[in-house]
């Protein structure tokens, strides 16, 4: 029996401890696992000499024959191994439910906020006021009133500390990513501590208790204990991820940041005055994001799990790439598309200048981007790490884009009239962005590679962005089809005895799917040509772009398999299913 209380921990919170660390493993970074230290340490130096005063005083008992004897302060090994495991347990999956979470985009500030934030959070700091108050008067009392007081008084100046610094911050987060590891952690240690206190294995002194019951033998305080707890690893949480999402929103302010930065270089992000915030910025990475989960749900997937300022540069790369696109294929004339590429074309002369002309000044940029382009893509061209950014592959992509506009039935001379051409295509379409993707992993990354694994990941890069665009391609016959527009080379379609015209009128023939499994064909060998290079790079991003591309190849495979399911968004296009897409990102991950 002396082992009853380290019984408890064996039964019922290492096995979901041991179960969230087995499924977050391979997302688990070591910023995440950095934060959880951070508020293990807190939770225990902040819970130590309270629970020892509880024990102290009679509030809390142990019997002897429930805990194996070693002590610090009077709280006993299992109690103190209880404020590790239980921070351990809603970390994780506070951790688990926030991956997907680009927590830049809920900074805020005041000019940014609504009325109904403000009054949230001053409604919110008056109730923690409030129970700092009451929880003092219960405590002045004595009584039945005491354990509920010392709670409390306890708890609540922690939570009022971090909803005073992150509460707009909080306010704006999913609800769901909040309330959830708050809830199910609760929820489960009221069932545990119910067992436990039917068990005798701790008690309450009947002299310190309201003495009033949620179901069996779960005391009110302890479910406000529980709750409040949970609350607080969650709130501390939300206060780092504030903090992170300053030190990687801003680089002006911080220009120097490492992916685990010093706790004093995070307490300065937390308190910064966000007076100081780039608003403008914030909306941009707002919009952006909202495109990201619009346009792509595999990149959006893969984009959780890049680090910090990578992370957001790359879904700022994306945008832009959606946003030309978007530009060109909803302009009502060619006339106009072809406005569109001349002007995105002036921009990045603009930007990078020439041979004989300096980069143009930022506010001459800005000028010509609010002059030339609709005002929902001005964020997007102004927030373009162009810096960071080599030139060729932008012009290259543009040169897609016009490859784009003859690619229609009207056209008497078919572009695509074999693979080569079709390589090339692919190259300025989708190798490009593969390979503005690398140089700002290479800028990104702490640990820097030499310059020939460099150029080996470069022409991988590109080899790999031939792949997507062939399951791209292969995925969208139909909606090309719809659009005028077929991509399969002109020698393939001659072999088969078809037209571009044919497929537009009858993109579901058999023909023309033992055309797409040709192309799929293709586009593995294209992957399998280029994958095995991935293993040179950096360990900090090797993972998240392997998921990134075999979420994209994944749609490939359920292309062949036929098992695709249709998309909710755009009729005519299968996609892969949720649970899947999931289970390819996690077994990506566990493999790297």
């Amino acid at each position: 029996m002396a082992y009853d209380y380290a019984l408890v921990h064996l039964k019922y919170t290492i096995p979901p401890a041991g179960f969230l660390t087995f499924i977050l493993a391979p997302l688990l970074t070591r910023l995440d696992v950095y934060k959880t230290l951070i508020l293990i340490l807190v939770a225990f130096f902040a819970t130590l000499p309270w629970d020892s005063y509880l024990i102290r005083h009679g509030v809390w008992t142990y019997p002897p024959d429930a805990i194996a004897g070693p002590r610090l302060f009077g709280v006993p090994a299992e109690e103190l191994f209880f404020f590790v495991i239980q921070t351990y347990i809603t970390s994780m999956l506070y951790i688990l439910l926030n991956k997907p979470v680009l927590h830049a985009q809920f900074l805020t500030n005041k000019e940014d906020l609504s009325p109904t934030s403000r009054r949230i959070r001053t409604l919110g700091q008056v109730l923690l006021i409030g129970c700092i108050i009451s929880g003092a008067s219960l405590v002045r009392k004595g009584g039945e009133g005491t354990y509920l007081g010392l709670i409390l008084i306890w708890a609540c100046p922690f939570a009022l500390l971090t909803w005073a610094f992150s509460g707009y911050f909080l306010i704006r987060l999913p609800f769901i990513h909040i309330a959830t590891p708050i809830i199910v952690p609760t929820v489960y240690l009221w069932v545990v501590d119910e067992l436990a206190l039917g068990r005798g294995t701790w008690a309450i002194e009947s002299g310190t208790k309201l003495g009033w019951r949620l179901w069996g033998s779960l005391e009110l305080e302890e479910a406000i204990f529980f709750l409040v707890t949970n609350l607080l690893i969650v709130f501390g949480m939300v206060a780092l991820d504030r903090g992170l999402a300053v030190l990687y929103m801003f680089p002006d302010l911080f220009p120097n940041q490492r992916e685990t930065p010093s706790p004093g270089l995070l307490i300065r992000a937390i308190l910064t005055n966000p007076a100081k915030y780039d608003m403008n910025r914030v909306k941009g990475i707002r919009e952006a994001v909202e495109i990201l989960r619009r346009k792509s749900r595999s990149f959006y997937l893969a984009s959780s799990v890049f680090p910090g300022r990578l992370r957001i540069d790359l879904v700022l790369l994306y945008s832009f790439c959606r946003v030309a696109d978007d530009l060109i294929d909803d302009s009502r004339t060619e006339s106009e598309a072809l406005t569109w590429i001349e002007q995105l074309t002036d921009y990045l002369n603009l930007v990078y200048g020439s041979d004989d002309r300096l980069p143009s000044s930022t506010r001459t940029i800005y000028g010509y981007i609010r002059k030339s382009f609709p005002n929902e893509t001005w964020s997007t061209l102004e927030l373009l790490p162009t810096k960071l950014l080599p030139k060729k592959p932008l012009y290259d992509l543009l040169e897609g884009f016009k490859m784009d506009l003859s690619y229609n039935q009207t056209n008497p001379k078919f572009p695509i009239k074999n693979e080569t051409d079709l390589e090339l295509y692919a190259h300025r379409v989708a190798s490009t962005v593969g390979e503005l993707c690398l140089w700002l992993v290479f800028h990104h990354c702490e640990a820097k590679l030499p310059s020939d694994k460099e150029a080996a990941l470069v022409i991988a890069a590109q080899t790999m962005g031939h792949a997507l665009q062939y399951v791209n391609i292969a995925r969208d016959i139909l909606i090309d089809g719809e659009m005028g527009r077929v991509y399969l080379p002109m020698n393939w379609l001659k072999e088969e005895d078809l037209t571009p015209q044919d497929i537009i009128r009858d993109p579901k023939q058999p023909k023309v799917e033992k055309l797409r499994q040709k192309l799929l064909d293709h586009a593995f060998k294209e992957y399998e040509r280029s994958r095995a290079v991935m293993s040179m790079l950096p360990d900090q991003v090797r993972a998240p772009l392997i998921v990134a591309v075999e979420s994209y190849m994944e749609i490939g495979r359920v292309l062949r398999e036929r098992t695709g399911v249709p998309s909710k968004t755009r009729r005519g296009r299968a996609t892969v299913p949720r649970l899947r897409r999931f289970w390819v990102a996690w077994k990506s991950l566990w493999a790297e």
